[in-house]
């Protein structure tokens, strides 16, 4: 039996559906199941992941956004500066200690004066070589220490907790040690950073290796890794976060232990340290005081880099909210 072609409501023939023809409305993802358009077509994939690109993206011009940061993180520093100019000053006004504290104004011109010698360019130079000398010896000392400590139970019950109290003294105190053992030049100095910082950094590696989640670790044997490879694939950059802090105290403590061995052994006189003792010897009080500006204004420096770094593998790991500009 023939089968009649649908009748409209006037009495009319309908043409049959059209081989390849697109509904009205949008493609068939916007259709409802029985074949009535939902009104609006739903997005695919590629749109819903352009549109969280889009989230991420949104936001003011990077520029703008650079520089909101820049003034967020400096804006707290000028008013601690200020305070402290504020307190310097009215210590001036008081006329305490008259004949030792300069007033900022004399010890600006003084830094300003020697900003534009070759002299203190050659102290910067001086007391940078020694810095990078024995701070690179602090973290290799300090990562092969910490890294032996971590996976060797006999070394962590042996030597955990004395790595913890050398951390604890004051670097001034490995002075009569590196003294005796080395003399008055730089090898002095050295021993000196590595004693006061390389516990610090091997702290940071035990810790960062003790917190390795044991699922990345049976994922690295599933895949293959041993002995070294597992170390260097799996467990050091799971335990980067936790390394990079210890890293940073490392260098606070290997900073203050090249101070301190610049004041004591005086083995270059054209260091920072050295600058600052002789101006010290000679009543030269605007230099004392402009020479330890320059050297907290180096840490300073050394701690915002730490910190910008750190905040980057922070947001890498997850450990961070990306949104937060």
């Amino acid at each position: 039996m023939a089968i009649e072609p649908p009748m409209t409501a006037d009495g009319l023939d309908l043409p049959g559906p059209v081989v390849g023809a697109r509904p009205h409305g949008g493609s068939h993802a916007g259709s409802a199941p029985g074949g009535t358009s939902t009104g609006s077509a739903a997005p695919s994939l590629d749109q819903a992941l352009a549109g969280l690109d889009a989230l991420d993206e949104a936001g003011p011009p990077a520029r703008d956004r650079l520089s909101r940061r820049l003034w967020r993180a400096t804006w707290p520093k000028l008013i601690a500066f200020g305070i402290i100019l504020l307190v310097w000053q009215i210590a001036v006004w008081a006329h305490w200690r008259p004949y030792i504290l300069q007033t900022p104004s004399t010890v600006a011109r003084q830094l300003w004066e020697l900003l534009g010698t070759s002299l203190f360019w050659q102290a910067c130079w001086a007391t940078a070589q020694q810095a990078v000398l024995g701070y690179a010896l602090v973290i290799l000392i300090g990562a092969i220490v910490g890294t032996a400590v971590a996976r060797v139970p006999v070394l962590r019950a042996g030597i955990g907790s004395l790595i913890t109290g050398m951390q604890t003294m004051p670097s001034v105190l490995w002075y009569p040690l590196a003294f005796m053992v080395f003399g008055q030049n730089a090898k002095a100095i050295v021993l000196m950073m590595v004693l006061g910082a390389a516990p610090a950094v091997a702290n940071g590696f035990i810790s960062g290796i003790d917190q390795v989640p044991p699922v990345l670790l049976r994922a690295g044997w599933i895949l293959g890794a041993r002995g070294l490879s597992l170390e260097r694939h799996v467990v050091l950059p799971a335990a980067f976060p936790s390394v990079l802090g210890g890293l940073k105290q490392g260098w606070a403590f290997a900073w203050h232990a090249l101070m301190a061995g610049e004041f004591l052994i005086l083995v270059n006189p054209l260091s920072l340290g050295g600058r600052t003792v002789n101006a010290l010897t000679q009543n030269d009080f605007p230099v004392v005081v402009a020479m330890m500006i320059v050297i907290v204004f180096i840490g300073i420096m050394v701690d915002v880099a730490f910190t910008r770094v750190n905040t980057s593998v922070r947001r890498r790991y997850g450990l961070l909210d990306a949104f937060i500009r």
